[in-house]
């Protein structure tokens, strides 16, 4: 079994790495060279790049997730985590194989996350933006209109899902973005060398970092909304769109694909604007861990397993729940805690546990 666990480990870091090479070099070709390409040409990559995201992504997914559980497999608890890719799989089959076929829109993944993470919608109501002429030259009409319906249903189901369940609907279950990378591939990341815990004054910086990004990310927001009303603050948008665009690529893309290559899987949810925004709609759900459901025996395996550096186990120490705006849900803590004695709730899922809880009438 462990040889078979180690073939399975090196299959994954295969994968990862073949993953993180063709984003770079697809990825770069599509927002590069495509722009001044001859058309021929430019078709052909803008081809390339959607087969890559939806149906090559989705393959990775799904070899990934199996391969994963297998390496896991052998652990006496794995409920949350195959939870999660069990999640992952549905919304990569959902969002990039099955909807996009049934629309006959194929760049649907680029309206997957809910504002304030992109502007690509507020972009497409542009009649004179680059996005729109793209999009309207590419799917017609009707591909503009399934784009812009899917977003808001998108955007509807991860608000009530997170109001419902907390962080963990969207981080730890349908983020395709880097969420999914996280748990898929965690096993593999780092890709070289073993990992590593980010450091106390790297923390406090990368605080610092969530919030620039969700002030550049609302500054974004601001301006396409204050262009639709008719209000030009530059006299040409095109230049916006590029400055989006490297940030995209440099800040989020080129930086996630850092973390898994020499650090964890969830360096960007550190400061991912959408997160931070989700983590407000969390609070208000009652996400918290719990840490009274047995006794705390100071092993600090919740604490090593974190993949958002919570200190779990000082709270646990004392019976207090655990309420941290890093907390992404994944649920690696529950999973790893040896006394079971770690369990994730909100307010929706203490309401249901209690609805099911049998009432016990104690006879006289």
């Amino acid at each position: 079994m462990e040889k078979k666990g180690t073939i399975y480990s090196k299959l994954l870091k295969i994968i990862l790495g073949t993953y993180i090479i063709l984003a770079i070099l697809i990825a770069g070709i599509n927002y590069g060279y495509a722009r001044v390409a001859p058309q021929n040409i430019a078709s052909i990559i803008n081809w390339v790049w959607v087969v890559y995201e939806n149906w090559i992504k989705t393959a990775f997914i799904l070899i990934g997730s199996f391969l994963t559980i297998k390496i896991i497999g052998s652990s006496k608890r794995t409920t949350m985590r195959k939870t999660n890719l069990i999640g992952f799989i549905i919304a990569a089959l959902t969002i990039h194989v099955v909807t996009p076929l049934l629309v006959t829109n194929y760049d649907l993944y680029f309206y997957a996350m809910p504002l304030p993470w992109t502007t690509t919608p507020l972009q497409l109501l542009n009649t004179n933006s680059a996005l729109y002429q793209s999009t309207i030259t590419s799917w017609g009409s009707n591909g503009i209109l399934s784009a812009l319906t899917f977003f808001t249903a998108i955007s509807l189901v991860v608000l009530i899902g997170t109001l419902l369940y907390g962080r963990r609907f969207q981080c730890s279950t349908i983020c395709l973005f880097n969420g999914f990378a996280a748990e898929v591939f965690d096993p593999a990341i780092p890709l070289i060398g073993k990992p590593r815990r980010i450091k106390p004054r790297t923390l406090r910086f990368i605080n610092i970092l969530r919030w620039v990004f969700l002030g550049i990310a609302l500054f974004f927001i601001a301006y396409w909304a204050i262009y639709l009303l008719g209000i030009n603050i530059t006299p040409n948008s095109d230049l916006i769109t590029k400055i989006e665009t490297y940030k995209y690529l440099v800040g989020e893309l080129l930086l996630s694909l850092f973390f898994w290559i020499a650090f964890i899987g969830r360096g960007y949810c550190y400061y991912c604007p959408l997160g931070t925004v989700l983590s407000g709609f969390a609070k208000i759900a009652g996400q918290k861990i719990n840490t009274n459901n047995t006794k705390c025996i100071q092993c600090n395996k919740c604490n090593e397993t974190c993949p958002m550096s919570i200190d779990i186990k000082g709270k646990a120490i004392n019976g207090k729940s655990v309420q941290d705006i890093r907390c992404v849900g994944c649920g690696h803590c529950i999973d790893e805690c040896p006394t079971m004695n770690l369990s994730y709730s909100t307010k929706f899922t203490e309401r249901i546990k209690s609805k099911k809880t049998p009432v016990q009438i104690v006879k006289k």
